[in-house]
């Protein structure tokens, strides 16, 4: 009887291999050909595109252009000081609001993950600011930061007659961080989903070695999870590099169409990569500009994961090795 038991499974098994591997890998690229025609067509062939028209002086509307080389670049990085300044505004920029988002994030996790009253709901109100759209968030901001009709001055005249611009330099700066750490709900919840694969056995022994809370988090809980919040910081910092409608919608009297009211300290590099393709028409130096930017970010991203090597942890299955 065992044998008779035993035949189909092996029948089985033996089917299914050849089941699969009758597939060619033409089928592969057949289920992965809208990926592919979609990367061509829609990424990699505007980048080809950009590179080119980045060595010529093509103002998107005259067909008479021509090759210029290399002046687009030498112009930007030689002769252009406000590029220069918008890209230490972007950098400093984002070197406020990652750690802080990453932070917050982390925070609102450790709160959630805790067996508390109504712990969905928390969770819930947490990440509903990160599904808003951009322009709703902006235009709520708006209306909370404006001078004459806005909420937060409203509430400070109470205390004072002065009202404060706070759409306006310097202060537009700061409104622009606390509008984009406004959504670190979405980062709450990746961090969340790393913290439940946390092994609850290291928690538990950690306590009974008289372990703080903090001692836990900050011993075991991270470098668990570190693997987790190097996406945060990558995605993060790449995200808040290119930044563009927040700050063209957050300005006073302005639309996504416009960008002449933007506060200088809002100013940032996008900004400037926008005025110069739809005011100026210098289509070949914001191509340049775009350029140079995007072998900046690369350069930055290669750096952090140097740097990953020595504060990321990756746990390693002890059952895959022999």
């Amino acid at each position: 009887m065992s044998t008779v038991t035993e035949a189909p499974a092996a029948t089985t098994g033996t089917s299914r291999g050849r089941g699969w591997r009758r597939y060619r890998s033409s089928t592969f690229y057949l289920f992965a050909s809208p990926w592919i025609i979609g990367f061509v067509a829609l990424t990699l062939m505007p980048i080809v595109y950009a590179l080119g028209v980045s060595f010529t002086n093509y103002d998107g509307k005259s067909s008479f252009w021509r090759w210029v080389g290399f002046r687009n670049y030498v112009e930007l990085i030689t002769s252009d000081p406000s590029a220069m300044q918008s890209i230490v505004r972007t950098v400093l920029f984002t070197i406020i609001v990652v750690p802080l988002s990453v932070a917050l994030g982390l925070v609102l996790a450790i709160m959630v993950n805790h067996r508390l009253r109504a712990r969905g709901a928390f969770r819930a109100i947490f990440f509903l600011p990160s599904v808003v759209p951009v322009v709703a968030t902006a235009i709520m901001f708006r209306l909370i930061f404006n001078r004459d009709a806005g909420l937060l001055n409203y509430l400070l005249s109470f205390f004072s007659d002065s009202k404060i611009t706070w759409l306006a330099d310097p202060y537009a700066f700061y409104v622009l961080i606390i509008m984009m750490l406004w959504g670190c709900g979405a980062g709450m919840v990746i961090i969340l989903a790393a913290l439940q694969d946390v092994p609850v056995e290291l928690e538990e022994a950690a306590k009974i070695d008289g372990a703080s809370s903090w001692r836990i988090t900050r011993s075991i809980v991270i470098p668990l999870i570190s693997p987790v919040l190097y996406f945060q910081v990558i995605t993060g910092v790449i995200g808040t590099l290119q930044i563009l409608v927040q700050p063209m919608l957050l300005a006073e009297t302005s639309s996504i169409a416009s960008s002449a009211n933007v506060p200088q300290s809002t100013s940032l590099f996008m900004v400037e990569v926008y005025n110069e393709y739809f005011y100026n028409s210098r289509f070949g130096y914001g191509s340049a500009m775009l350029w140079v930017f995007f072998l900046f970010i690369l350069t930055l991203t290669l750096v952090l994961q140097r740097l990953s090597k020595r504060f990321v942890f990756y746990q390693v299955e002890s059952g895959n090795e022999e």
